[in-house]
This record gives C-alpha cells, sequence and structure tokens, in this order.
C-alpha cells in the first residue's frame, strides 16, 4: 500500500481529513484532477486581481471552526469583511440586514486550501473508479475518503450500488460572473442577496479583498444556470443587465469571465456530517451538514478523518 488512506479531492473536506489523519501519523495521499487544490473554493484572474468564484466568504459557528479561522486570521489569510449584507431586486438595493460576521481572503478563498494542503502528498490524477474494495483504480489502500459533491461521488462508486444510492444527493447548479470596470461607480455596499433576478447573489469582490478593485461578481439562481450549463459564458449579458438594476447605475466592463458550478448548493441535508462503511470506504463534503458551505466542508473532514484516526490507529 502506497498510504494507509487515499483521499479523492483537494477541495477544502479533502483537505481537512486529510490534515487531520496526517497529524495523527498516519500515511495519506491526496488525488485530485485539478491543476491547484481548492475544489469549489474557485478563482481567476482580473487584471492581475484574483477573484472569487466559488465560496465568497465563511462564518464560524462551530467552537473547532471557529479556532481556525482565528487562527487563519491571525496569520492574514482571512479578514473580518462585514456583518451586514444588503437585500435586492428589480427595484434596487434594498435593506441592510445583520447576521454572523463573515470572514473574506485578501488572497482568495483558495489560499485556505493552499493552507491545508502545507505539507500533504497532492498528486493530480483523474480517479476512474472506487471499490469494490478500499481500493482507488486498483491501488489498495487502508481506506479511501470521496471528498465531493454526491453525484460526483456516486459516478466513482458504481460496483458499490448501495454506498452509490446514498451517495447520491440533488444539488442545484449555479454560474459565477466576475466582471471588471474601469472604475468603481455604483454605490457602497459589500453584498446582497437578490431576488425576482436572474442573480440570487451580488458582490463587491474588492470590499471583500481590501484592495477597493473594481470588480463585482454575481452568482446565477439555479434556473438560469440550468439553461446555460454548457456555455456558460452565454449567461453574462444578462447577469450584467441584473447588475444595473441592483445597483442603479450605468455598467460597463471591461473584462468578464464566468464560471460554472454544476453542483453548487446540495438541496437535501444529511443527518450526520459524513459516512464510513464497514469496509472502509469514507464520504464527507459540504453536502454533509446544515452550515454554511465552508464550515460544513471543514466539520464534515475533520470528523471524518478523526473516525478513521481511531479506526486505523
Amino acid at each position: 500500500m502506497s498510504a494507509d488512506v487515499l483521499v479523492v479531492g483537494a477541495g477544502l473536506s479533502g483537505l481537512a481529513c486529510a490534515r487531520r489523519i496526517a497529524d495523527a501519523g498516519l500515511s495519506v495521499r491526496v488525488l485530485d484532477r485539478g491543476r491547484r487544490p481548492g475544489g469549489r473554493l474557485g478563482a481567476r484572474t482580473l487584471d492581475g486581481h484574483e477573484v472569487d468564484l466559488g465560496a465568497p466568504y465563511c462564518t464560524a459557528s462551530d467552537d473547532r471552526f471557529r479556532a481556525v479561522v482565528e487562527d487563519w486570521t491571525g496569520r492574514g489569510l482571512l479578514r473580518e469583511w462585514t456583518d451586514t449584507f444588503r437585500v435586492a431586486g428589480p427595484e434596487g438595493l434594498g435593506e441592510a440586514k445583520s447576521g454572523p460576521m463573515r470572514f473574506a481572503a485578501p488572497g482568495g478563498m483558495r489560499s485556505l486550501a493552499d493552507d491545508l494542503a502545507a505539507g500533504l502528498d497532492v498528486e493530480r490524477r483523474t480517479v476512474e473508479r472506487v471499490g469494490p474494495g478500499p481500493d482507488v483504480d486498483g491501488e489498495a489502500a487502508r481506506a479511501v475518503v470521496l471528498a465531493m459533491p454526491g453525484p460526483q461521488a456516486a459516478r466513482l462508486l458504481g460496483g458499490l450500488p448501495d454506498l452509490m444510492r446514498t451517495a447520491q444527493q440533488r444539488s442545484a447548479p449555479a454560474i459565477a460572473v466576475a466582471a471588471r470596470f474601469a472604475e468603481r461607480t455604483w454605490p457602497e455596499f459589500d453584498g446582497a442577496f437578490v431576488s425576482d433576478l436572474p442573480i440570487s447573489w451580488l458582490a463587491d469582490d474588492g470590499r471583500s479583498r481590501g484592495d477597493g478593485a473594481p470588480v463585482l461578481v454575481a452568482h446565477t439562481t439555479p434556473e438560469v444556470a440550468s439553461a446555460h450549463l454548457e456555455d456558460p459564458a452565454s449567461v453574462v449579458g444578462q447577469v450584467v443587465d441584473a447588475m444595473r438594476r441592483v445597483l442603479g447605475v450605468p455598467l460597463e466592463p471591461v473584462e468578464t469571465l464566468a464560471q460554472r458550478w454544476t453542483f453548487a448548493h446540495p438541496t437535501e441535508q444529511r443527518d450526520r456530517t459524513f459516512l464510513l462503511d464497514a469496509g472502509g470506504i469514507g464520504l464527507c463534503g459540504d453536502g454533509w451538514s446544515e452550515k454554511s458551505r465552508i464550515e460544513a466542508a471543514w466539520l464534515s473532514g475533520d470528523d471524518l478523518g478523526a473516525a478513521l484516526v481511531e479506526r486505523l490507529s
């Protein structure tokens, strides 16, 4: 065996799981098809400004994750952003609503994944099959973790129909659109939850980062995303028009980009934070918790990692 545990997926949950296993002295390898760890903590660059196209912030309600956030904040990976977002619609920006403190990352949310991955054995590799034993494409391990959205995990578990059915989980898509402008001309706001328009979320990326870049990011509704998944760029025009309506000013971007998230939002809740079957195959991810996405992903991975350490030690 090349490692005690093989973790498939280098998103936040997979890395949190691998980190817990490695810190306990067990050997672990992380396999991911992406060029860089992070999964749905995706980012792209506009004019040298790295833009968050996945989860734009995190909150912390669990004491364990709060300690992690405090560590990241102390080291400058996170910063307190805002506890107030606006509600918005076709008539523009509406009332402000307060909530928990949202933390944003000056270097992009993907920097959190880079931090968790430091020192881990992360290999770029496309996995075709997991199981029937704890193995990945025939490579055996004492345990295997699938850290990814349920529909993606189910595709790898064809030889394990019961586990494949458990992995399945309905999920809603989204397309994230980032737009860079020559200057900031819109009224001051941090983020807004939007209704009755093609977008459900709009954020000032320059304010979340703290660098003042003239960049806005919007996420489409699931219905709009479903109609444009094959060509995400085709949605840019109506998204920019929705930005204009929300902010009430003419907006002409100088550069745009679009990112498809096929499994952006789990629409079913689980009654546990992970699954670990008797054969040594585990499932984790943000779909295994009702908490906000980044916190849910970390807790799910850390919980599964702790269960594997207890079983294998």
